[in-house]
Order: structure tokens, then sequence, then C-alpha cells
């Protein structure tokens, strides 16, 4: 449609199921890699991935073609499917059911990108569980505890 104009940027947020650190540090990066492509080809623009062995951080532009469950799912399916094929987990590899989809401003692009990319160092002094639920506070995000990730004590 002429004269329509849109930005959106999400930092989505999702764990391996159970939340076991099955994502290993040998094959991180091609993982990342393989998303990104998956991020690509469905018009989406990669703006920082960061992943940890129990759960993978993506913060994209969005482009309004296509519905966030869907390209979560789409990004879900197909690096599970390439991780069975290239023999890269000990264990059965599957994503846990769920995700955080969080929205930003042109203004915090920098802040998130800058987060995304330093989930190592953020990590050693924090849990997984203690910063998702600082998102989601910070979003003023209501839950309920049930329908959280399955987190366990670190």
């Amino acid at each position: 449609m002429a004269n329509t104009y849109s930005q959106a940027y999400f930092h989505l947020v999702f764990s391996p199921k159970n939340r076991d650190a099955l994502i290993g540090k040998t094959w991180a990066a091609g993982l990342e890699k393989y998303i990104t492509g998956i991020i690509q080809n469905n018009n989406h623009k990669l703006l920082a991935i960061g992943s940890m062995p129990d759960h993978i951080h993506i913060f994209i532009g969005y482009h309004l073609n296509q519905l966030i469950p869907d390209l979560v799912e789409n990004i879900k399916t197909s690096s599970n499917a390439w991780i069975k094929q290239n023999n890269l987990s000990r264990s059965k590899f599957e994503w846990q059911k769920g995700y955080g989809a969080f929205t930003h401003s042109n203004s915090q692009i920098d802040t998130v990108v800058k987060y995304v990319l330093s989930q190592e160092k953020h990590h050693q002094k924090k849990s997984f569980r203690e910063e998702y639920l600082e998102i989601l506070h910070k979003n003023d995000i209501p839950y309920n505890d049930n329908y959280l990730f399955d987190f366990f004590d670190d």
C-alpha cells in the first residue's frame, strides 16, 4: 500500500526443552548463522543473536509480512531439523514450547544489541530465570508461574 510505513523491533527469547543445556559451544555459532538465514529469508533483519547452552536471544528488525508466532515456529522447527541432520546434540534436541517476544523502540537498538551480544558475561552474574523474570517485569508483562519456561536451580 502506498504511503504505508512501519518500524518494529522484536527481542525473542526461547530455550531447549526442559531448559537443558544442549546448545554446544562448538556448534552454537553455526546455529546462530543458520537462524540468521531463516530470519533473512523471511524478510526480517537480524540485529543481534546470542546463544547460551540453555537459551537463545534473537533481536530483529521485524518486517510486518509474518506473524511472530509463525516466525518463531519456523525458526524452532527448521533449526531443530538442522541440529538433528548434523548430529550436533548428544541428547535428543527439541525447543521448549513457548517463547518471549518483547518490543523495543529505535532508541533502544544499541542497548539491546549490546545486551544480546554480551550474554556470556551477563550470565556470570545472573541466572536465566532471574534474567527472564526481570525482562517480564521491566515490560510490565503479567505472567503465570505455571506457564513460564521450566526453570531449574542453577
